[in-house]
C-alpha cells in the first residue's frame, strides 16, 4: 500500500519536474555574456524573480526525484 502511494507521488513529481524545466528560459546570453557585466541589483534579487523560484523548485524536485527513485529501486519503501 505504501509503495503504491509513493509510486503515485513519484509520478506526480516527475510530471511537475518536466513542466518546471520546460517553463525555464534558456541560459544563452549571446554577446552580452562576453563583457562579464551583470547588473548587481538583478543578481542580488534573483531569488525573488520567477526565474529564481523556478530554479529553486527544480533543485527541490530533482532531489526528491533521486531520493524516491533510489528508495524504490532498493525496495526500502514497501
Amino acid at each position: 500500500m505504501v509503495r503504491t502511494v509513493v509510486t503515485v507521488g513519484f509520478i506526480i513529481i516527475c510530471i511537475a519536474l518536466i513542466i518546471i524545466v520546460l517553463m525555464q528560459e534558456g541560459k544563452s546570453a549571446g554577446l552580452g555574456a562576453l563583457s562579464g557585466q551583470v547588473d548587481s541589483y538583478v543578481r542580488k534579487n534573483h531569488g525573488r524573480t520567477k526565474e529564481g523560484k523556478l530554479e529553486r523548485a527544480t533543485v527541490i524536485l530533482g532531489v526528491l526525484f533521486f531520493v524516491i527513485a533510489i528508495g524504490l529501486s532498493l525496495k526500502v519503501l514497501q
